[in-house]
């Protein structure tokens, strides 16, 4: 059973005491809310054999926020703490609470982080892991922290690893009226000849969203480039604009 944290300060566990804690509690809030036939449905719209409690998004929901009111997390070491207790449990659940920790703490969305968001994009390897850690983290620190997160956004352009290829696509989408257009279009470039659907589908995600803030500009860049995208980027790119 876990405990909640907290009484006198000098009897207060250890952070691995706590995230023992914090683990059990999630795990148990997990399980009241269980719904086995749910679960079959959820792994198999993922195509992974990963157990599921079947908790969908409300559900996780509740059990985050309630996690959060017992669990404080008030510094870096247990942020770290949390994302990785959680992330190594077995279920699906489990591992999208962790990405919610690290989506939810904006002051620890920094470069120092940025190797602890690879790894949940690399072993995450699946669009659910990966587009809400790339978009939300990553994204968030390469547009506070540019000087520094650049060299390492492109060498994941190039990376042997699909889904950080992806990532580096992908992190620029929640930049809007900020994004670094000739970067963002020099990485569609790059990528533009891959069979990967996942990187096809990057490509045209990532366009139609700045088309929003800079449709003539996109329009422009997909025709004058037209030979090169796939038929899937095309489309998805300029799937609102009139050409």
């Amino acid at each position: 059973m876990y405990t909640r944290p907290g009484g006198n300060p000098r009897n207060r566990p250890t952070t691995v005491v706590c995230m023992k804690g914090l683990v059990e509690f999630v795990a148990a809030e997990l399980a009241v809310r269980a719904n086995p036939e749910k679960a079959a449905g959820m792994a198999a719209y993922m195509k992974t054999d990963m157990p599921f409690y079947g908790v969908q998004k409300q559900g996780r929901v509740e059990v985050a926020r309630a996690m959060k009111r017992l669990f404080p997390i008030d510094d870096l070491a247990t942020y770290r703490a949390a994302i990785e207790a959680l992330w190594v449990q077995p279920r699906r659940e489990e591992k999208y609470i962790a990405i919610a920790v690290a989506k939810e703490y904006k002051q620890f969305l920094t470069f120092e982080n940025l190797d602890l968001y690879r790894r949940l994009i690399v072993e995450g390897a699946w669009w659910d892991f990966v587009d809400e850690v790339a978009i939300h983290c990553v994204g968030i620190v390469y547009l506070n922290d540019r000087d520094r997160i650049e060299t390492v956004i492109e060498e994941w352009v190039d990376d042997e690893v699909m889904w950080l290829r992806r990532t580096s696509l992908i992190s620029h989408i929640k930049h809007k009226e900020q994004t670094d257009y000739e970067l963002l279009f020099d990485h569609c470039l790059r990528r533009a000849a891959e069979k990967e659907f996942f990187i096809r589908k990057a490509i045209g995600w990532t366009l139609r969203e700045y088309a929003k803030i800079a449709p003539e500009r996109v329009a422009g860049f997909l025709l004058e480039h037209r030979d090169r995208w796939s038929g899937l980027s095309f489309r998805e790119a300029a799937k609102h604009l009139d050409i």
